[in-house]
């Protein structure tokens, strides 16, 4: 039997506040354990929370960018259950009342796009985190995360293949990343996803049963976490077996899905309204201000990129990825109106060099009127392109303006004609076969003069001129 593969996606992105959800204490990543605690976070006795307004800033702009209705009325509640790196024994989130509903966002996949749906969107704390040490065959908890703002993102389960979900997580993180309220960090854990999967023979409405995937931290893994799970489930099922609805973790060493637990229902979590927390009122002409203010997002920017630029939909695809390289770009293009040119410099040189030092583009050692400096060299003769690409890296690394390294090197590109013809007189003597071979016909033997040329200069004659000049002295 065929079966199709239905998912559902859970996100947990980490909202970038400077405290946490319901207390003061700092979300700075990598402090010492249980360095960023207090009572609140800790669920000390008589401890009251308090809403962090920042964070309901970023869920409402989060909310609209993806196209989610605002609830005006809001109310916080209680997840009841027990695990260590919960110290409360509940979790405050939202149930009833999320803060956004019934959005959506396009994707982009290789036979045009696909609308996936946004079922809720809600706030909520995060858990500490259970560190295992095999050395002591013991496990400690570090309640530094604990209290963490995080919005909850949930889809319909629309997507059909491990390709449409990681699309989806691509884009959705890049929205997030354009808002600024989430830094789409996978390793770290501010941008966390579970694909809720399921198989039912093709052709079927009714849903099977699903299984969560957790301890997922990059979108490679996501893709072979839920190719492998495809595969697993088939087996079941074709060999007779049922799913069992559980949670699995995907072991990276070996490449497969295992038990984590069981897989809780809604009502097995006990939710109900938190009395600590009164319910939080909205003002539509507060929600209105945030919808006027949101920035250009990735889809209309890539639109934009292909219409005003006259860039390829794969260029301007990749120059959108982040903001910052966005931004970048623009201000390139601004300086030097060949947007293609200025498209490959960017995505080439200047990304491998950021890659390479792990930072994005508004880190970047070259700023967008340097990297421009360097291309008018080019433009204007004064070096060739061989010789930008060459000297790049260490315009990155030096921090030098591109005219004082050329300078230094004696770089300075050969285009006096007086010059060039001496060279070339030089090598057409030295090649009499290949002169021979050129007046009988045989173009390609151009390319052959054009690079002794190149190299008797030492690389520095203009290609252009030498081209000219040696057809000239051809004929």
């Amino acid at each position: 039997m065929t079966y199709e593969v239905v998912v559902g996606v859970e996100v947990h992105a980490q909202l970038r506040t400077k405290s946490k959800m319901f207390c003061g204490c700092p979300t700075r990543f990598g402090a010492p354990p249980n360095s960023h605690t207090c009572p609140v976070c800790l669920g000390l006795p008589g401890s009251l929370p308090v809403i962090n307004r920042m964070a309901v800033e970023m869920a409402v702009r989060a909310g609209l960018a993806l196209n989610c209705t605002i609830g005006v009325h809001n109310r916080f509640a209680r997840k009841n259950y027990f695990y260590p790196d919960l110290p409360k024994g509940y979790q405050i989130s939202q149930y009833e009342s999320p803060i956004c509903e019934h959005g959506w966002i396009d994707i982009a996949l290789g036979t045009g796009s696909k609308r996936v749906r946004i079922r809720r969107a809600h706030l909520e704390e995060d858990a500490g985190k259970n560190v295992h040490q095999a050395s002591t065959n013991g496990s400690m908890v570090d309640l530094n995360r604990a209290g963490t703002p995080l919005l909850e993102i949930v889809t319909e389960p629309d997507m059909r293949s491990s390709d449409e979900v990681v699309a989806y997580l691509k884009g959705l993180r890049d929205i997030l990343m354009y808002l600024d309220v989430c830094d789409g960090n996978m390793d770290e854990g501010s941008f966390r996803c579970e694909p809720n999967l399921s198989l039912r023979p093709m052709g079927h409405q009714a849903f099977g049963t699903k299984v969560e995937l957790k301890n997922i931290n990059s979108f490679k893994y996501v893709k072979d976490a839920m190719d492998y799970e495809v595969k697993r489930q088939t087996k079941v099922l074709s060999e007779g077996g049922e799913i069992k609805q559980e949670t699995r973790l995907w072991n990276i060493e070996r490449g497969e899905t295992a038990v984590m637990r069981s897989k809780e229902e809604a009502h097995d979590y006990r939710y109900f309204p938190d009395p600590d927390l009164v319910p939080l009122k909205l003002e539509r002409d507060w929600i209105e201000g945030f919808h006027a203010g949101l920035p250009e997002l990735p889809a209309a920017r890539i639109s934009r990129f292909i219409t005003d630029y006259g860039l390829p939909d794969y260029d301007a695809g990749v120059l959108t990825s982040s903001k910052a390289l966005a931004d970048y770009y623009e201000c390139c293009v601004k300086l030097f109106n060949q947007p293609k040119t200025v498209s490959n410099w960017v995505m080439g040189e200047l990304v491998r060099e950021l890659n390479a030092a792990g930072v994005d583009a508004s880190a970047s050692l070259v700023s967008p009127e340097r990297l421009v400096s360097l291309l008018h060299l080019v433009e204007k003769g004064t070096i060739s392109l061989k010789v930008a690409r060459e000297i790049f890296p260490e315009v990155y690394g030096s921090g030098k303006p591109p005219e004082q390294i050329v300078q230094e090197k004696g770089l300075t590109q050969v285009s006096d004609e007086g010059a060039l013809e001496q060279v070339i007189t030089k090598v057409l003597a030295k090649s009499p076969t290949q002169v021979a071979q050129f007046k009988d016909g045989k173009q390609q033997v151009l390319g052959f003069l054009v690079g002794q040329v190149m190299k008797a200069s030492g690389g520095k004659a203009n290609p252009g001129k030498v081209n000219e000049l040696l057809k000239r002295k051809l004929e």
